[in-house]
């Protein structure tokens, strides 16, 4: 997996060195707006051993509430290349269930982070394939640490999404997510980053159920520019 962020910095960043912005971007809550896209290649996908293509076009939005808290908005929208499932089967292309999360967290925290919110599942999905018709909601939080001066970023992101309905095409689903991420920051805005997925889908029959894990070590690289 392959990960960039552009990041659009306030004047108040501006005086940040490179690396301490990257920092910034690796915050899942951090009061700043990013727009990082995270591209995920799955090998052996499904019965025909096909190999899928996930890009995530992630924004992440912050907004003030007051002087104690802000709201970060996280949005990940799939762009998804589907193998054939059966044969004969075409590769399906399309965008996937859109999900937005709102974290409410304070405003100044120390190297301890937190953010805790509302994730929601919208069926935009561009084909049956590619997601559920089923709109969803869950509970969201984030715990990381990230300290001035240590190149170390690591926390955890917790999810799971109910569906709200189950008479649309994908049925119903209890879907849940732990992400547990370690980074490490070099000079220039450069680091390493590792961030492996476990997801349980909770609505599968004990015997057929399953966790799988993606594991992941990237290289990120981030541009960063000012606005007004």
């Amino acid at each position: 997996m392959f990960v960039a962020a552009l990041l659009a910095a306030t004047p108040a960043f501006a005086a940040l060195s490179a690396e301490e912005l990257a920092k910034l971007a690796q915050n899942p809550v951090g009061n700043l707006i990013s727009l990082p896209f995270q591209n995920n290649t799955n090998l052996n996908f499904g019965p025909e051993k096909g190999t899928q293509n996930v890009l995530n076009i992630q924004p992440v939005i912050p907004i003030s509430v007051n002087d104690d808290w802000n709201i970060i908005t996280r949005t990940i929208m799939p762009i998804i290349s589907m193998p054939s499932l059966y044969p004969g089967d075409d590769r399906t292309h399309g965008i996937g269930d859109i999900q937005f999360t709102a974290f409410l967290s304070p405003a100044h925290p120390g190297a301890w982070i937190w953010g805790l919110g509302a994730i929601a599942q919208l069926p935009t999905n561009s084909n049956a394939e590619l997601g559920n018709d089923n709109w969803g909601l869950g509970p969201s939080f984030v715990v990381l640490h990230l300290d001035h001066g240590d190149p170390w970023v690591y926390g955890v992101l917790v999810n799971n999404v109910w569906s709200l309905t189950s008479n649309q095409q994908g049925g119903s689903y209890n879907n849940g997510l732990i992400q547990p991420f370690v980074n490490y920051n070099f000079e220039g805005g450069f680091y390493l980053t590792s961030s492996p997925i476990l997801t349980v889908d909770r609505k599968a029959d004990s015997d057929t159920r399953t966790v799988s894990l993606d594991s992941a070590t990237s290289t990120r690289e981030s541009t960063w520019g000012n606005c007004s």
